[in-house]
């Protein structure tokens, strides 16, 4: 039944290719143009169009004069955010939203999903803000009903796009270059061109280069307490961190177009890395050796049309090639040398109709297949094919509005050689979804005051290390459900020139089945994966900004977010008392968090201040005070002049200083993070 299903979806979706371009002709007579108007000198102020979730946003200027290298840098600063940071430039970055675990966010590239089947994270400290025009944080899901069905299965998710080509009138070509030299051996280099083809198709071409030798001196502190309870000094000394170099490619080609009622693009993605891993500091051991090679290819492209008032269509396909190889020449520990190969191929078909003018209802087909190769003894060479099909409506009607969705996921996985075992494995997995948006506008002429609110029940599949990692995995795991509830209120108005934004949210989530390494019998040197984890979290995000009109003398913004919670370990009730983790909060989940960003600007010079704050911790779910881990903060500063030296001719010098006050802390146990540090940018743009 399960595999008629399949090519049933499959003849569908060539069906729907099929009659494309009969459906093109029916297309109004009007028509795009790439040609981008040069109106800075006026913008029209006004209130964010309603969207069910609004979600968080970084975007334009304020994301490049913010003190940030990576993506990973700047989604920190949202709240409900939790970054795990091992240090330096090439340290590894993973964030967590709303305590869901980094397994349950979905990383979007130009409108399609960054895939790590291996072991279902991503890195996204790989990614530069250089050539970003928006990052933004949605909880739940986008309101945009058009979309793959993939973008339906993520309980969050990130969108990243890149800058996309604009022009002004009469100009054919845009030039930009970007120089960063700073702290720790930092040197970046970028360069982007936009070249006008026609009027209606466009180039765009970007590289970047970084290298950084990631030595920083850090301070090893610990403090402990004596048998009555006196603070005491256990060790206090400086080291130099040691083995966080990098050394980094990016390559970037795309080409934009527009047509009849519709619009698309296609783009090629290259990154190529090399860098050392730091290890954590245990035991006065301060060296590394280990190191971890990159690289990173995808091509990419869709396109979306309108092929008559009733019906828009979309189509999406991506293919990706992965290659890492870890190296551990250390034959203290384990030596390690193994290569691992990912590729994906990915094909999506969605299509909206617009029943009335209230409602509208969209049908997403996706198809993705991902296969892994490596030279890792008794490798299971795992595959897997993947079949989602959503469903979803969206009612608008005065005040009110309503999503509901449902996404159905059809999922075989295949290896020859599965754990410890040998022979070969062969599974189907099914599993329904469903998710329901509520946003209500309340009457105000002046203001915007909405109240909303989400149901959404999600999974994770177990990834290809858990299922079926050597002497490790386990091919019986079920998937990590979540779900999440969020109720919350939002407000806008317009005072004057200045835009005022207020939202606050509750929220409830539960993971259960949550996928944890257990020991392996009494050997605590072997481990295997198991579903034996729940959380449940209770939280609140608050949010405040405040923006005045840019063509005022003095522009500036400044916003503020706060983020409460309580994320606690429900696994095992027995597990309780003084040194249980029964009830105890998640490791590294603060109870308050928050961050601050202020920016100001006027005839050309521009400052940003920003504000960290990460609360108390414990490591582990026993919270105890010897997995206890203090609060940290950091205060970065950005300050720059833009010359324009003609019509065509701009240049914009900045400097940056991180961590101001150069306080020393750890966001993960044992991994120090740099102290103050410098960093001098200098961008041309012809």
């Amino acid at each position: 039944m399960i595999k008629r299903t399949i090519r049933v979806i499959l003849v569908l979706g060539m069906i729907v290719c099929a009659i494309t371009p009969s459906a093109f002709a029916m297309s109004h007579a009007e028509q795009d143009s790439l040609i981008s108007r040069d109106i800075s000198e006026v913008e029209v102020v006004a209130l964010r169009r309603r969207e069910i979730i609004a979600p968080q946003r970084l975007s334009g200027e304020r994301l490049k004069h913010l003190s940030s290298y990576s993506v990973a840098d700047a989604v920190r600063y949202f709240a409900g955010v939790q970054i795990k940071d091992y240090g330096g430039v090439g340290g590894l970055k993973t964030i967590d939203v709303r305590s869901m675990g980094s397994h349950h966010l979905g990383v979007f590239y130009d409108g399609l999903q960054i895939g790590n089947a291996q072991n279902g994270i991503v890195d996204l400290g790989k990614f530069s803000i250089e050539n970003m025009e928006e990052v933004t944080l949605f909880n739940g899901q986008k309101s945009e009903l058009l979309q793959p069905a993939k973008d339906y299965g993520t309980s969050s998710s990130v969108y990243l796009t890149t800058r996309h080509p604009s022009f002004k009138e009469n100009d054919r070509f845009n030039i930009s270059a970007t120089t960063k030299c700073g702290s720790f051996g930092l040197v970046n280099g970028s360069v982007l061109y936009e070249q006008k083809i026609t009027d209606k198709i466009a180039l765009v071409a970007n590289a970047e280069m970084t290298h950084a030798t990631g030595k920083y001196t850090f301070r090893y502190h610990k403090m402990l307490e004596d048998l009555n309870g006196n603070k005491i000094t256990a060790w206090d000394t400086t080291g130099t961190r040691q083995n966080g170099d990098i050394r980094s490619l990016r390559i970037e080609g795309g080409v934009y177009g527009t047509m009849m009622d519709g619009k698309w693009h296609l783009k090629a993605y290259f990154y190529d890395s090399e860098r050392g891993l730091p290890r954590a500091i245990i035991r006065n051991v301060w060296t590394s050796s280990q190191s971890q090679w990159d690289k990173n290819v995808f091509v990419q492209g869709n396109m979306r049309k309108t092929l008559c008032s009733l019906s828009d269509l979309l189509v999406s396909a991506k293919y990706s090639y992965d290659y890492m190889r870890y190296f551990n020449p250390d034959t203290t520990l384990l030596y390690v040398d193994n290569t691992f190969t990912q590729q994906a191929f990915y094909f999506s078909v969605a299509n909206v109709w617009h029943v009335t003018p209230i409602l509208d209802f969209n049908v997403s087909a996706d198809y993705e297949r991902n296969w892994m190769t490596s030279d890792m003894a008794n490798f299971a060479f795992p595959k897997r094919n993947m079949v989602l099909i959503a469903m979803a409506a969206s009612l608008k009607t005065g005040p009110v509005s309503l999503q509901i969705s449902a996404l159905e996921n059809l999922i075989n996985d295949r290896s020859t050689r599965y754990t410890s075992q040998a022979g070969n494995f062969n599974q189907w997995r099914k599993r329904l979804t469903p998710s329901a948006f509520l946003n209500y506008q309340m009457p105000c002429s002046e203001s915007q005051i909405n109240i909303h609110a989400f149901f959404k029940r999600m999974f994770r599949m177990p990834t290809f290390n858990d299922l079926y990692y050597t002497d490790m995995g386990n091919v019986s795991l079920r998937p990590e459900y979540a779900s999440q509830l969020d109720l919350g209120i939002g407000f806008a108005t317009q005072i004057s020139n200045v835009t005022c934004q207020l939202s606050a949210d509750i929220y409830h989530n539960e993971v259960t089945d949550k996928i944890v390494a257990v020991p392996k019998g009494n050997s605590q040197y072997r481990w295997m994966m198991m579903n034996i984890g729940k959380v449940d979290v209770n939280g609140m995000d608050v949010k405040i900004s405040f923006e005045n009109n840019e063509s005022s003398f003095v522009n500036y913004q400044l916003s503020v977010s706060y983020t409460l919670q309580e994320a606690l370990d429900m696994t095992d009730p027995s597990d309780r008392g003084p040194h249980g983790t029964y009830r105890g909060q998640i490791s590294y989940i603060p109870k308050h968090s928050g961050s601050a960003i202020a920016a100001i600007s006027c005839k050309g010079w521009h400052m940003n201040y920003s504000f960290i704050y990460v609360g108390e911790r414990y490591h582990v779910s026993a919270n105890i005070p010897e997995n206890y881990e203090p609060a940290w903060y950091t205060h970065d500063m950005n300050i720059g002049r833009e010359f324009k030296l003609s019509d065509k001719l701009t240049i914009n010098l900045s400097g940056e200083v991180n961590n101001v006050f150069d306080q020393q802390y750890d966001v993960v146990l044992n991994y120090p993070m740099p102290g103050r540090n410098y960093k001098g940018i200098i961008r041309i743009q012809i």
